[in-house]
């Protein structure tokens, strides 16, 4: 026995008893094992939207197809990047806190939503612990439930692509720490209403932390749907996360923000990575709040064509449910591959998840026409992409 292999074998047995805690893995015969552990080895991880090729449209992110607007560029080009940003992101903690009237230690800027996501979810939950959500919803969510070390619990959404708020309050156990409301939900563009979330909160226990993902608010048009802002302050245990990335086309520049109680965001605080808010993404957020109106106005634009593609879906059968975001859901089901080599025919970059469905974004104006030429011809070829439920 070799050198190399005498020491593999050492180590094999030293790990022996850990059970399933950490995993040896090789790269090639002879070279030490490096131990990782297995759970996170199972998981894949996250992946972002394929680029689109020329002549194509990336459909795929959720991205704001619309230009940075000259403010924002101003702003970047401005800015030094050989010194470090400040890491409280201050002057856009104050600007938020004003704008929601709260005090600035109930702001927490974070590189991204989902950056602080993870950081309230490592906060609150360890090995033993359960976070809560509905199914299908944020793609990253069980990544950073495993990374934490918890165990996610997934409620199926209900046949309409909606959360089963019901059913998630009577999953909670004396082992969930979290939960999670999607809303507008990623992927299905599905809203939770102010009454049922009033409902939720009012059945689930008062020490179970509440992150309410609001990522595509600015979208929303349903006047049903529950707001983040208009709950402030009403729950010791919510808190609100939003982000500049989709409505305020910052998403290059990774920059989102939670708005909860002091005590709760200086756990998430406690687990961030220090100085991950870059200077450019708050002076360019601080922009964008400067010329919101402007940047709303092609939200507008957007939340329109989206419901003008979504007419003309269902006008071709697709049981698609009612988006309230930038996007539109095609519960593709047993024929997503089939459906998604069509629609990449037609120059459509859409984000596949297997084994629902295609998300697919709402982007330039010139898109829309590839787009239902390719649903179209999806329906022809596919019919039983239509076998969904009946949906208002």
């Amino acid at each position: 026995m070799t050198f190399h292999n005498y020491a593999l074998h050492l180590l094999c047995r030293a790990t022996k008893g850990l059970g399933n805690r950490l995993e040896t893995v090789t790269d090639s015969p002879g070279t030490p094992a490096v131990r990782l552990r297995p759970e996170i080895l199972a998981t894949a991880p996250y992946r972002q939207g394929k680029p689109a090729p020329a002549e194509a449209y990336k459909l795929s992110s959720n991205e704001n197809p619309f230009p940075p607007i000259p403010a924002v560029v101003e702003a970047i080009a401005a800015m030094s990047v050989n010194r470090y940003p400040d890491a409280a992101a201050t002057l856009l903690s104050e600007r938020l806190a004003e704008r929601f009237g709260v005090s600035r230690g109930e702001v927490h800027v974070g590189s991204g939503s989902v950056s602080i996501l993870a950081q309230f979810i490592q906060a609150a939950a360890g090995p033993g612990d359960e976070v809560l959500y509905s199914w299908r919803s944020f793609e990253a969510y069980p990544g950073l439930v495993t990374v934490a070390g918890a165990t996610s619990i997934r409620i199926p959404n209900l046949p309409d692509h909606r959360h089963d708020l019901a059913a998630m309050a009577a999953a909670v156990t004396d082992r969930t720490r979290v939960a999670i409301v999607c809303t507008p939900n990623n992927p299905t563009g599905s809203i939770v209403t102010a009454e049922e979330f009033a409902a939720f909160m009012a059945a689930v226990p008062g020490d179970l932390l509440v992150l309410l993902d609001e990522a595509y608010v600015e979208f929303v048009t349903d006047p049903a749907a529950v707001n983040g802002r208009d709950v402030l302050g009403r729950y010791p245990n919510l808190v609100v996360l939003r982000t500049f990335s989709k409505a305020y086309g910052l998403a290059g520049l990774r920059v989102g923000y939670a708005i909860g109680p002091e005590r709760i965001l200086d756990a998430a605080r406690a687990t961030a990575i220090p100085l991950s808010v870059t200077e450019p993404a708050q002076r360019a957020a601080l922009a964008a709040l400067d010329h919101e109106e402007e940047l709303l106005e092609r939200v507008a634009v957007l939340a329109a064509r989206r419901d003008d593609v979504f007419e003309a879906v269902r006008a071709q059968g697709w049981p698609v449910p009612r988006s309230q975001a930038n996007f539109l859901w095609f519960a593709t089901g047993a024929d997503t591959e089939a459906a998604n080599d069509i629609f990449l025919a037609h120059g459509i970059v859409g984000r596949v998840l297997l084994p629902e469905g295609i998300r697919i974004s709402i982007g330039e104006a010139e898109s829309v026409e590839k787009l239902l030429a390719a649903s179209a011809e999806v329906v022809e070829k596919l019919p039983g992409v239509l076998t969904g439920p009946t949906l208002d």
